[in-house]
Parts: structure tokens; sequence; C-alpha cells
């Protein structure tokens, strides 16, 4: 029960640190073209984080069941993925760097199950889960968020021609709300899910193991024999994803907002509108995607359009570093910590 209790306090830790973390991404170009105050931009955001967590289930069961064999894992294990994930979220948001909860998650939960399984790497669901809905997601989201924002904006540039800039500034000033808002929602869908999936591995797991065998009558919700999502986890993500984005990320704002190319307000639109639209086509298809990976490419194929010149190279290179070594770094930390806990 203890090892339940610390892996929920865990996840929840890491649900708002994603919160803080990657809700910054749903918000940083509309803050930066002005659009919004920093303060109404994340009300904004941690409201439609809330509503995206709540609908869908799809990226939940991926994390879930969908990349590593549930007949190896234990609390202890999810509980190693889970602290690795946490301790790489910190360590990028301290430096700046808009690296992936998702990817670090991901490899935290890998590496744990590797520890688990002695080495065995069958235990990894390399051809039903990981490559399809992880390792190709990664290279393809990225390129897809580069084109189609560049795509979108060269568009917008040809259609916007005849009207004035000062036509432009109004109306896309009050657009990018929208498209920020779809942003935060679909941010919502994918990110809170991850957690909820992990719970629930926690909980189906220990079911299986007979660890809720003796529990008196009142926390029998906690039986999960089923991979299903409860609908206490449900609420329990969502309002914590909330909470985390109301507490802002106000680094990874400025990095992507200022630091890597100048908007105005129709590119924010573009790019916002693009990350959203590829996010919310992979949480209905169940792919865990990296929705700091696609809001920042996006923005990338923005600024590329609008002025190749302008893009901030040495930026955009520490943030790919960031991204390489992601899933190695936070499987190697995942894989240390599962094993320390099976030997004491």
């Amino acid at each position: 029960m203890l090892t339940l209790i610390s892996v929920v306090v865990a996840a929840i830790i890491f649900e708002y640190s994603n919160g803080f973390h990657d809700a910054a991404n749903a918000i940083a170009t509309v803050v930066s073209t002005r659009v919004l105050t920093p303060r109404k931009a994340i009300a904004m955001a941690a409201f439609f984080n809330l509503t995206g967590a709540l609908f869908g289930g799809a990226v939940a069961s991926t994390i879930g069941k969908g990349l590593v064999d549930t007949d190896i894992i234990t609390m202890t294990t999810v509980l190693s993925a889970v602290i690795a994930a946490f301790a790489w979220n910190i360590a990028t948001w301290w430096l700046g760097l808009p690296s992936s909860s998702s990817h670090a998650l991901i490899g935290g939960l890998c590496g744990a199950a590797l520890a688990a399984a002695r080495g065995n790497w069958s235990v990894i669901k390399w051809n039903a889960g990981m490559w399809p809905k992880v390792v190709v997601p990664m290279i393809t989201s990225p390129l897809a968020g580069f084109i189609l924002g560049g795509l979108l904006m060269f568009l917008l540039f040809v259609a916007l021609r005849p009207f004035t800039p000062h036509f432009i500034h109004s109306l896309f000033g009050k657009l990018q709300i929208f498209s920020a808002a779809w942003m935060a929602h679909s941010h919502g869908t994918n990110d809170a899910q991850k957690t909820m999936g992990i719970i629930t591995l926690a909980l189906f797991t220990g079911t299986k193991a007979g660890s809720f065998d003796h529990l008196p009558d009142w926390l029998h919700f906690l039986k999960t024999p089923v991979f299903a999502l409860p609908k206490w986890v449900i609420g329990l993500c969502a309002i914590t994803m909330a909470v985390g984005t109301a507490a802002g990320g106000w680094r990874i704002i400025r990095t992507l907002g200022h630091r890597m190319v100048k908007l105005q307000p129709v590119n924010g639109f573009a790019a916002e509108t693009t990350a959203a639209l590829i996010i919310q086509c992979a949480s209905y298809y169940g792919i865990p995607l990296s929705t700091t990976h696609v809001i920042t490419t996006s923005i990338m194929g923005v600024g590329a359009v609008k002025r190749f010149g302008g893009m901030r190279w040495t930026v955009v290179e520490r943030i790919i570093w960031a991204w390489l070594f992601t899933l190695p770094a936070s499987g190697l930390i995942g894989y240390a910590l599962a094993r320390a806990a099976a030997a004491l």
C-alpha cells in the first residue's frame, strides 16, 4: 500500500511539473505576440488543459499497456519510471530547455521495465508499441510541425497580401486567442493522459499481485482487475495538470516565445493551429506525442517562412540536443532506480 501511495504521489508531482513544464508550450506564442498578458494566458491554458484532460483515453492505454510487458511490471517499477521522468523534467526546466516530458516518462518506464526484466529487451513491445507510436512519431511529428507550419504561414502570406498590416494584426490578435485555447486543449488530451496511464498501470499491477486483497471496504475503489481508467484517476490528473499550468513555465515561455524567433499574432496563430491539429490527431490514435517537439518545430517552420535568417539557430541546436538525450537519459535513470530498488 505504501508503494502505491508513493506511485500516486510521484505521478501527481510529475503531472504538476508537466503542467508548468509543457503547458508553457501552449501559451508561449500568445504571450510573445502580446495578444494576452502572461497571467491571462496562463489562466486560459489552465482551463483548457483541464477540459482536454477529461476527454479520451487512447493515449493512457498506450502508456499503461502498449509499450512494455505488464506481466513484468510491479508498482516499484512504475515508481522508478515516474521518479526518473520527474528528475529529467526538473533538470531541463531549470536549464530552460523545452525537452519532452512524454519521452522522459516513456524512457523512464522502458528503463525501469528493462531492469525488472534483468536486461531482457523483449520486455519492450517494439513492433506493437515503441516503433509505431513512439520512435516513428518522434521523427515525423517534428517534421510535420515544421513543414505544415511553414506551409500554413506561406498560404496566409499569400491570402493576406491585399490587407494592411494594421488589419492583419488586429484580426489575428483575436484569432490567436482561439488557436492558443485549442493548443492548450489538445495538450490536455495528450499529455495528461500519460500520467493517467501510469497510475492505472500501478493499480492494475497491484491488483494482479494481490496487494489490494485485504483492503477495507472503503478502499475497494483501488482494485483494477482490468486495465481501464478509473474516474477518480481522470479527475485527479486533470485537476493537477491545470494547477501545474497555473504555476507557469516562465523559462520555457521565454525560450519558445522570444529567443527562437520574433513572432507577430499571425505567426503565433499559424504555429498554434498547426501544432494543435497534429496533437489532436495523435491523441485520437493513441500516440503519446511530444507536444514540445510539435509546437517548437511549428514555430520554427513559421519563423523560417517569415525570415529564414531570423531564426536563432543556436537556441534551436540546444533544443535538438535536449531532444536527443531525453529518451536515453531518462531510461538510464529509470534503469538505475529500479535496480537500486531491487537491491534493497
